[in-house]
């Protein structure tokens, strides 16, 4: 026993020693960015279908070869010896995609593991803030009912599990897409997180105040209830006047302009409303990191 563990420690202490910093680091970084972006290509996917079947044919040719049938031994290593092609052809549709992807990327906007660089994300952020009051300002137009929540440190994990999660870039038409009248998910709120529309047909809790004005209704309640269980910035587009309000730590503000509107959430998303202050990006991003961990505390 003490053998075998001196032999591990040895073992280890020569990989350590044979270690080459730059190489080696790189290579093992390689390899990880390699499999992040394959799992992120399958998850969700047919394509998980294709793995699954691969992964049938590579037992089955485990148990040929246990049994010796060389007639199908041979059949299933011709495929394997030639696998690299079949996957090629296989997965040819989603190469491209991801290919395309990097091709329209600057080399500024490349993000590693799913994180993006501050310059990026702000933009991202503001772009979502301008689509957004454009469609505020079309909503409020038509008297048509929305309710979006721009979530901030604070995750609404459990906010979002209410909902349905689409995770998609923003737009104008889309913020109006959802909130039109016959739409499957216009009833419930719309979470944006991180620049990104996260998710929507949300359940939101409603506010225990009692001495709310009554001609509130249930969405601006419904804000005002968000915004007490977490620092998010909620807005509300009345379906009957069609007047803006937003929602901050438990106050509500009525009546606000497109322009306000787009300053108030510039303000509050974005740290000192300075998209060239390093320590504020800086900030952005850390809380961005800490969401993706898993944000443990959650205070919805």
């Amino acid at each position: 026993m003490m053998n075998t563990i001196l032999n591990f420690l040895e073992k280890c202490s020569d990989a350590l020693l044979s270690f080459n910093f730059l190489s080696d680091f790189l290579d093992i970084l390689l390899v990880a960015f390699v499999i992040y972006e394959g799992i992120k290509l399958v998850r969700g996917s047919r394509t998980i279908q294709l793995i699954k079947g691969i992964a049938f044919l590579g037992i089955v040719f485990a148990v040929v070869k246990l049994l010796n049938m060389e007639a199908s031994e041979y059949l299933l290593s011709v495929l394997f010896q030639n696998g690299l092609i079949i996957l090629v052809v296989l997965f040819s549709p989603e190469l491209r995609n991801i290919l395309e992807k990097f091709g329209r990327r600057s080399f500024s906007n490349i993000s590693l593991f799913g994180f993006r660089n501050a310059d990026s994300l702000v933009k991202e952020i503001t772009a979502t803030i301008n689509d957004f009051c454009k469609s505020a300002n079309d909503l409020s137009d038509t008297k048509t009912g929305a309710l979006v929540v721009f979530e901030k440190d604070a995750p609404l994990q459990e906010i979002i599990k209410t909902g349905t999660i689409l995770d998609a870039q923003s737009s104008p038409e889309l913020f109006n897409g959802l909130f039109f009248k016959n739409s499957a998910l216009h009833d419930g709120a719309v979470i944006v997180r991180d620049g990104r529309i996260y998710a929507a047909g949300c359940i939101l809790p409603l506010t225990q105040n009692n001495t709310l004005d009554s001609e509130l209704g249930t969405r601006h309640r419904a804000a005002i209830g968000m915004s007490e269980h977490s620092d998010a910035v909620i807005v509300v587009v009345s379906e009957e006047t069609g007047s803006i309000s937003v929602a901050v730590n438990g106050a509500l503000t009525r009546d606000v302009t497109t322009g306000a509107l787009r300053e108030m959430l510039l303000s509050k998303l974005i740290p000192q409303n300075n998209e060239n202050d390093t320590n504020g990006k800086i900030k952005l991003l850390n809380k961005i990191r800490k969401k993706k961990n898993g944000g443990k505390k959650d205070e919805n």
